[in-house]
């Protein structure tokens, strides 16, 4: 399987707390709720066609918690089937067990978990969200793909996807598009752990 990064960003970077006030307040968060004022017709339809393309999916514990209260309830919801009835993975050495089946906990070495994963047939291994989990992944150079929607928003502080000190990473910019509601959502493909670097110069 691909393994394919689906986050929400603001301006500046930052990926908690889109969904609402309360959805994340650690380290003292209260700017939630950031993302949804952008939601429309068009982004839907986009976030349906990435959860069509999955066989998996992949979560820090936060998030698969989130997800978990919420998802089994939200049955008339056209995304509940496939959330509620794909595999799940769950990367935690602190949780013992996980009532939203299919759901696998994964602890100790999750990159080698998460590479085995990989090498099982299938189409996308998505994570949502769950941005350190992300960082790491990508600094084990696992992620494949990389799916942001971007908000024309800054909120100034939060947790943010790539923060100072992270691992450099190489992409390709493969797709592009914006929505009515002012998203910007890019796709990139990994090209490798390595950025290249240059010099601009006349004639450059």
């Amino acid at each position: 399987m691909k393994l394919v990064v689906q986050e929400f960003l603001t301006l500046d970077g930052v990926s908690q707390g889109p969904g609402s006030p309360d959805e994340d307040v650690s380290d003292g968060f209260t700017r939630g709720g950031w993302f949804v004022p952008h939601l429309d017709e068009e982004f839907d339809r986009i976030a349906g066609a990435w959860l069509g393309e999955a066989d998996a999916f992949l979560f820090g514990r936060r998030t698969y918690q989130n997800f978990a209260r919420d998802w089994p309830e939200m049955t008339d919801h056209p995304n509940a089937r496939i959330l509620n009835g794909l595999p799940k993975y769950v990367a935690s050495d602190s949780l013992t067990e996980a009532a939203w089946n299919p759901t696998t906990i994964l602890s100790g070495d999750v990159p080698a978990r998460v590479a085995e994963l990989k090498r099982r047939p299938g189409r996308e291994l998505q994570i949502h969200g769950s941005a350190r989990l992300a960082q790491s992944l990508l600094a084990a150079g696992l992620v494949d793909t990389l799916r942001l929607a971007v908000a024309p928003v800054v909120v100034g502080r939060g947790r943010r996807l790539f923060p100072d000190g992270g691992a450099p990473a190489g992409l390709r910019l493969v797709e592009h598009r914006t929505t009515p509601g002012g998203l910007s959502v890019h796709t990139y493909e990994a090209t490798g752990a390595t950025p290249e670097f240059g010099t601009y110069g006349a004639g450059a």
